[in-house]
């Protein structure tokens, strides 16, 4: 048999296990792709015979290195910084940098992976990629932060650029961290270009960038209500996290006149049945960016909430629920249960955040289910954005990026009803952000040949 002849899911699968051992999450990350995708190209020989899927599903290339820094004892501490370059046939490789314990190469490929088909759904000419260390931020003193972000620079900055490779901020990885590495870049290179973005204003940033990724998944949301001619007024909504994601898009559900009950962080969650106020928000934000604290604390100054100790939110009455803290946080006895307690729209605000469990429940109950690669492209369309202002040596208006989110995701749902209509009134939005994000990828693919 001809290697282009066509091959089956099972035995596609099969072999992206035999080539990532031990890589669960990324397996599972183009399991739940190629599901969608095999259906689409079982009549497309060009994409059998140009291997397209196997070729997107293999990353250009993956950088692994030590980072040695001194912590504030004066001890040398060693830890290994990646970064995945997966795909940059429509655009520079662009997408986030992540400091956290979990971090290693499987989450980094599935990560960048399901940034590749995000970043194409934008409409924004941006390719896939993702870095990040092993290195723990928590209990690092600022001394401490800063010389690592500057150790992790002096090995990356050979492998990016403005036209190479366009990092951003991520779970560990905020304003802060982006400096000190935004600085050495600086330094070595003495350069001054948007080879990074999520900077601060001062310094080539971009408004409306922290709000980006919360606001862009409730606006997703809110499209899938209108779809169905509904909206946010009076829905109950459920969210995990009290990150960046999180909090702004309880803020926006709230300016909608929707009401958020839920926070989480990995101690457990918070419920509030009078609903989050904007006020209640804030003190979250400063609560967990100023102090550092836990979403425990909440309890103690708002009277009225309950604390639920290792718990997930996933069992509270809602309408609406938005996943926003981390991958493989809602299981598929968690999706039946927001299913069976009346939920009828999801929208994932975290990386793949739903297992294939979870997503396979949300389908079979034929609910509204917005997969992250669609649902928060808000935050890597903004950073897209603060691309095009640093090329252009200028700085749009709040009012101005606000209005080009809005449009991007309204094309992100347009793009995702494109191939995911599926007749009787039900929407497959996993199907449809997956194909419309495949094709533009793999047509530019085509064009270029076999490279």
């Amino acid at each position: 048999m001809a290697i282009s002849d066509h091959v089956d899911l099972p035995t596609f699968m099969e072999g992206v296990k035999r080539r990532n051992p031990h890589q669960d999450e990324f397996v599972q990350a183009v399991q739940e792709v190629a599901e969608d995708i095999f259906e689409f190209i079982a009549d497309k020989e060009e994409y059998h015979e140009q291997q397209i899927l196997r070729r997107i599903a293999e990353p250009d290339r993956i950088v692994s290195f030590r980072v040695c820094w001194e912590d504030d004892s004066g001890n040398i501490r060693v830890q290994r910084g990646w970064r995945v370059q997966n795909n940059n046939a429509i655009g520079p490789y662009k997408g986030g940098i992540r400091f956290h314990p979990s971090v290693n190469e499987s989450v980094l490929k599935f990560l960048a992976f399901e940034q590749t088909f995000k970043n194409a759904l934008t409409g924004l000419p941006m390719g896939g990629g993702k870095g990040g260390s092993n290195f723990n931020p928590k209990g690092k003193s600022v001394r401490e932060i800063m010389r690592f972000c500057q150790s992790f620079m002096t090995e990356l900055y050979r492998h990016i650029g403005a036209d190479v490779d366009v990092p951003a901020g991520d779970i560990g990885v905020g304003g802060r961290e982006i400096g000190y590495m935004f600085g050495q870049y600086k330094r070595i290179t003495n350069q001054f270009t948007g080879v990074l973005t999520g900077k601060g204003l001062e310094y080539g940033g971009s408004m409306i960038r922290p709000e980006a990724t919360g606001y862009g998944a409730v606006y997703f949301l809110l499209n899938m209500l209108q779809h169905k001619e509904q909206d946010l007024h009076g829905k109950v909504a459920v969210i995990s996290g009290s990150g960046n994601v999180a909090t702004h898009a309880a803020e926006k559900i709230v300016q909608l006149g929707g009401k958020p009950v839920t926070l989480s962080d990995s101690g457990g969650f918070i419920y509030d049945p009078d609903g989050l106020t904007q006020d209640k928000i804030d003190w979250v934000k400063a609560h967990k960016t100023h102090r550092r604290g836990r979403i425990s604390e909440y309890v103690e100054e708002f009277k009225g909430a309950t604390f639920h100790e290792g718990q997930t939110p996933w069992n509270v009455p809602c309408d609406v629920a938005l996943p926003c803290a981390t991958q493989n946080e809602l299981l598929g006895p968690d999706a039946k249960a927001l299913v069976a307690n009346g939920c009828i729209a999801v929208s994932e605000g975290a990386n793949m955040p739903s297992n294939l469990d979870a997503v396979h429940a949300f389908k079979d109950a034929k609910i509204m289910f917005a997969p992250g690669k669609a649902a928060n492209a808000g935050g890597v369309a903004v950073s897209g954005l603060e691309m095009s202002q640093n090329s252009e040596r200028r700085a749009w208006k709040e009012e101005e990026l606000q209005a080009m989110l809005r449009d991007i995701m309204d094309g992100i749902h347009a793009r995702c009803l494109t191939y995911g209509e599926m007749g009787g009134g039900y929407t497959d939005y996993v199907r449809g952000a997956n194909i419309a994000g495949f094709k533009k990828v793999a047509d530019a693919m085509l064009a270029f040949g076999v490279v």
